[in-house]
């Protein structure tokens, strides 16, 4: 079916689906107001974001340390990702879609896109180390949880198997992001985090801002077997797969997608220009 076509079969004169084209719309007018960001905002809102993530790897810990259920303490994790989504705070891998998006409809640069990514990652590890450090302090008995926690990802070499974790993390946040905003129901919105939160934390996927926030609260024990520069080898490759699973497996597929749609927001940009 032609675009032409699509355009009279929907109720918005738009070559998508009027759903994808609310959706859009949604992801356009939020990565705009994102990407506009001052300096200030990008790292204040980074640095919440590392802490409230924080406050779910507190939940995740707890339960884990009680009921020794993995997938149990996945869901507690969850809330976490209920405080980034109704507090209105951001992680690092939650700027792949919407933003992306928003560069490519020519709403925002390139510069604008670095600036958040860059700002958010320090700011999330920044904010995540400092609960990290109190959360250590506060729960002794979660100490050895933590340690255990942690080794599991800081201590696993560079494999096939590791790259894939990595891989599936980055398109597991970013298929949550791609769930909320897909719809206007907030129980629509919990429901997602929930199921993001199940895929990451109790499947153990590899995500560079959670699973960092373990091995800094580990190594905030003063009893890690391991150290910050074991961190950052596992660090490097976790991020560079989050960003190959979130950018390749769902934000390029979304974007030839609403590849029409795409055209007509860069045509409406450039006229404004």
């Amino acid at each position: 079916m032609s675009s032409t076509s699509q355009r009279q079969l929907g109720e918005s004169d738009s070559p998508i689906e009027d759903e994808l084209e609310s959706a859009f719309n949604r992801m356009v007018d939020e990565g705009t107001q994102r990407l506009h960001r001052t300096w200030r905002e990008v790292l204040v809102t980074g640095f919440f974001g590392g802490t409230e993530v924080a406050m779910g790897v507190l939940a995740y810990l707890s339960v884990l340390n009680e009921t020794h259920n993995q997938l149990l303490a996945g869901v507690a994790f969850a809330i976490g990702f209920l405080a980034l989504l109704l507090g209105r705070s951001e992680l690092f891998t939650e700027g792949f879609l919407v933003p992306v998006t928003t560069v490519v409809a020519k709403r925002a640069s390139v510069g604008q896109l670095a600036k958040l990514w860059s700002g958010t990652l320090v700011a999330n590890l920044i904010g995540g180390w400092l609960i990290m450090a109190l959360i250590v302090v506060a729960f002794p008995k979660l100490r050895a949880q933590t340690i255990e926690s942690a080794a599991h990802y800081v201590t696993a070499p560079l494999s096939l198997q590791s790259l894939a974790l990595a891989v599936l993390g980055g398109m597991a946040i970013t298929l949550m992001t791609r769930m909320q905003h897909g719809t206007d129901s907030v129980p629509g919105k919990i429901a997602a985090a929930v199921a993001g939160a199940f895929l990451l934390a109790g499947l153990q996927l590899f995500h560079s801002i959670l699973d960092s926030l373990l091995i800094f609260g580990a190594l905030a024990t003063g009893q890690a077997p391991f150290g910050y520069l074991d961190w950052l080898g596992w660090f490097w490759y976790t991020l560079v797969g989050n960003m190959a699973g979130g950018l390749v497996l769902v934000t390029l597929l979304r974007l030839l997608r609403s590849k029409e749609r795409l055209k007509d927001e860069r045509e409406s940009a450039e006229a404004e220009a």
